[in-house]
């Protein structure tokens, strides 16, 4: 039996060596090496200076900036050590509770805007911190944001037009505007 049980621990010794360090650390060097950028978050910078992600979205609320999805994530809004859905359900009372409340803070931020409101500003992607909004979110708040820095509204579906991807591969997901490039394109057209 004592035989049986130095083999096991060898095992798991070996194995826990072999996926707990070489295995990370060989992943982690191949993504070094072949996606740089994105192995370290694809991080925005300004002025030498991080300021974002691209694959991170921020909780923007000042009427000059396009606002994005909303977060699940909690304490904390947008932590991606926190990444997941809200898991409410469709009759959940909480999750109707937070899509009205979204209602209610788009609705005063844009008093005149009677546009129905598009699905993906008032809920939140499975991830919860999702970056982008779809090109029809973006159509909402251009008048609003246009006005809350004294632009065109054409200036404005301009950038926007700027920071809108299409279908990956030309068939992969939807269309889709990433709001911290935009707002970061608009500040930097101010300055």
């Amino acid at each position: 039996m004592l035989r049986q049980v130095k083999q096991a621990l060898l095992l798991f010794t070996a194995m826990s060596i072999l996926t707990g360090v070489v295995y990370p650390l060989a992943i982690t060097g191949i993504a070094q090496v072949v996606f740089p950028r994105q192995a370290n978050g694809s991080l925005i910078y300004r002025n030498g200076q991080p300021v974002g992600s691209e694959l991170i979205g921020q909780g923007f609320t000042d009427p000059k900036y396009f606002w994005c999805r909303p977060s699940a994530t909690s304490p904390v809004a947008y932590n991606a050590a926190a990444s997941g859905g809200s898991n409410l359900g469709p009759t959940n009372p909480e999750l109707l509770k937070a899509v009205w409340g979204r209602i209610a803070a788009l609705r005063a931020a844009d008093p005149t805007n009677e546009s129905p409101i598009p699905v993906d500003l008032v809920t939140s992607s499975g991830s919860g911190l999702d970056p982008h909004i779809s090109p029809a979110a973006a159509e909402f708040q251009v008048a609003r944001v246009a006005g809350a820095r004294g632009l065109d509204v054409e200036t404005v579906r301009q950038a926007v037009a700027r920071h809108t991807a299409s279908r990956t591969l030309g068939l992969l997901g939807e269309p889709r505007v990433n709001v911290v490039e935009l707002n970061l394109d608009l500040d930097d057209l101010q300055r």
